[in-house]
């Protein structure tokens, strides 16, 4: 029986030969390959499956059976071989090329003496973290070579890969044009992707090609579709092909169309383009392409995660989408525990996501309760109260007359810590039914804040005390203004008072109404400048005031702030975005002797923004 093989547990002999298949399966092998991690990493022991498929038909040699074994859920794949002999052996072969080379034979695996069958160790079938997308097939060798067939030759979203029926049609970027051919990337609003030939002649050839990483390869997605102008016909066009694979941990993809005129050899191909349904959902999947599988999180930057985090979790929120939830809950799961200095941040992490840094945990509480919000596991829910208990131990009417210190060494009171101290306990309140403690704890941080002088006379929200218990006068950067904005809504919604909708209007009229958080209409940070650049915090400060500025309007439905959440949405989308969807600090798009900075974090801001004008 199939099962037999798998529940035996042997530790298979690996091999450094290499098998070159005869005639029809020869190609390049590559021995030796370097080990793969998404959410496991090569060679887990199939006993750890979480399922058992299929997908492909046993091949039989000299009356060997020769199975593929795939756990679509692991993304993993191992090989059987059974009523066999001792020394006949079993591998995987794994392609990241579409089948023209391979890596093999992986986990090599020869039977044992007094037994008929064996099986491989477990490898992965794409590499999410290298942005490649694999194939795999089992092979055995039994006074012969014999392989199954590969497994996943199509891509699977919405649709598989060779559909024809789109859902919508734009085209994302410029067609291209050759002796008078035109072709042109057409997607849809599942992020499937075909491209057209028009004004050809019989044999002209269209074609996708999709990349995994950007654009910068595309081996395993060249010459996908290809197809020629009929007799008598000027036109062509291809199936549809997915731009994402959830079932592998990617995301992103990119396409473009390509085309050569039958009365040549040269080719012209379009743009590359990152196709998606709608604007945030764009950000989302550019964001959640520079995601580790392996390491769960954004590297490098530890409270940076967990504002990306809860911008996914509040898009998936508002969409009803569920596509990134398995993000959050793998993020929450392989670190909840400890981690030493450097190995997440600077600081070392002491479990439940707390750390010396008081500021960066309770950005991780605030991230949980937004996974919360999107998914309703208790879990989460209980991790952002833990973190909040943490949080509460550095709460210090001795200096200042109360509020959280920024970090253990208690040597300062700020905005951002405040801001997060009143959201986070007003938003546990609002939250667990029957509570009244975080609700006490809210209020009383929210009137130590709005007494302590950080808001000045502009009423825009300096950065935080001098040791004398002043504002200090320092830089006004947008993340505390949202924070205190968004304490403010999350207050009111526990309490019912008016005053404090009153409190945050005028926090945001403040923002947007005038310099130095916008110019020309525009948020800008401080850094924003044309020969400056923000450094990798503050990179992301513009997307958290975008977030609370949001749900001030959501409280308010103020059209003001409506209003400049479209303006900024429409600048990001205009003027600040590349045809992969890359966004970057500057949402004016202004460029300068400094580059505009793209990078994860400038991703996650612009989505906070592109969310709260959708």
């Amino acid at each position: 029986m199939r099962a037999s093989v798998r529940l035996r547990a042997l530790v298979p002999m690996l091999s450094l030969a290499v098998t070159v298949p005869a005639g029809a399966l020869a190609a390049s092998a590559v021995p030796l390959a370097a080990t793969v991690c998404a959410v496991f990493c090569d060679t887990r022991d199939p006993s750890q499956a979480r399922q058992e498929t299929f997908p492909v038909p046993d091949q039989t040699m000299n009356g060997r059976r020769i199975s593929l074994h795939v756990s679509d859920t692991d993304s993993m794949a191992w090989a059987s071989i059974d009523s066999g002999i001792a020394g006949d052996s079993v591998w995987i072969d794994r392609t990241w090329s579409g089948g023209s080379t391979w890596d093999g034979p992986l986990g090599k695996a020869a039977i044992p003496s007094g037994w008929t069958g064996t099986r491989t160790l477990m490898y992965n079938l794409a590499d999410p973290v290298g942005h490649r997308r694999g194939m795999v097939r089992a092979c055995g060798d039994a006074a012969g070579i014999r392989c199954t067939a590969w497994v996943h030759t199509s891509a699977c979203d919405a649709i598989c890969d060779g559909a024809f029926a789109g859902s919508g049609d734009n085209q994302p970027v410029p067609e291209t044009t050759l002796r008078g051919r035109r072709i042109a990337l057409h997607v849809d609003s599942r992020g499937s992707a075909w491209a057209v030939l028009s004004a050809g002649v019989a044999a002209d050839e269209v074609w996708i090609d999709r990349s995994w990483d950007e654009g910068v390869s595309w081996a395993a997605g060249s010459s996908l579709g290809r197809t020629s102008v009929a007799a008598g016909a000027t036109t062509a066009r291809t199936p549809l092909f997915a731009t994402r694979e959830p079932r592998a941990a990617l995301y992103g993809g990119s396409v473009r169309a390509c085309g050569r005129p039958s009365d040549g050899q040269d080719g012209t191909c379009t743009a590359w383009a990152r196709p998606a349904s709608d604007r945030p959902a764009a950000a989302a999947d550019a964001l959640a392409w520079a995601y580790r599988t392996d390491t769960a999180w954004w590297p490098s930057s530890w409270w940076n995660s967990a504002v990306a985090v809860a911008t996914l979790m509040e898009w998936s929120k508002r969409t009803g989408r569920t596509d990134y939830r398995a993000l959050a809950d793998r993020t929450f799961e392989l670190n909840k525990g400890t981690f030493p200095a450097g190995a997440r941040s600077s600081d070392a992490i002491e479990g439940h996501f707390v750390s010396r840094a008081i500021d960066d945990s309770a950005w991780w509480g605030l991230a949980w309760v937004a996974a919360f919000d999107a998914t309703g596991d208790q879990k989460y829910l209980t991790e952002a109260t833990t973190i909040a208990n943490y949080v509460q131990g550095y709460w210090d009417t001795g200096t200042c007359g109360g509020g959280v210190w920024w970090n253990r060494e208690r040597t300062y009171k700020n905005a951002v810590t405040a801001g997060l101290y009143v959201r986070l306990t007003a938003s546990l309140h609002n939250r667990i039914p029957g509570d009244s403690l975080w609700r006490q704890r809210a209020q009383t941080g929210w009137t130590w804040f709005a007494g302590s002088g950080m808001v000045n006379s502009a009423g825009l929200v300096n950065d935080g005390l001098t040791s004398a218990c002043r504002n200090n006068g320092s830089t006004v950067w947008t993340y505390n203004q949202g924070l205190a904005i968004g304490a403010a809504v999350e207050l009111w919604r526990a309490t019912g008072n008016a005053a404090l909708l009153t409190s945050a209007r005028q926090l945001a009229d403040a923002a947007i109404n005038a310099a130095p958080l916008t110019v020309g209409g525009i948020l800008t940070e401080s850094c924003d400048g044309t020969g400056s650049s923000c450094d990798d915090n503050q990179k992301q400060f513009k997307g958290i005031f975008m977030r609370y500025l949001r749900d001030l309007a959501d409280a308010t439905g103020s059209a003001t702030y409506r209003t400049y959440a479209q303006r900024q949405s429409d600048s990001i989308w205009l003027k600040d975005r590349d045809s992969l969807n890359r966004i970057g600090e500057r949402w004016s798009g202004a460029t300068g002797s400094v580059a505009n900075a793209r990078d994860w974090r400038t991703e996650a801001s612009a989505l906070g923004a592109l969310l709260a004008a959708a």
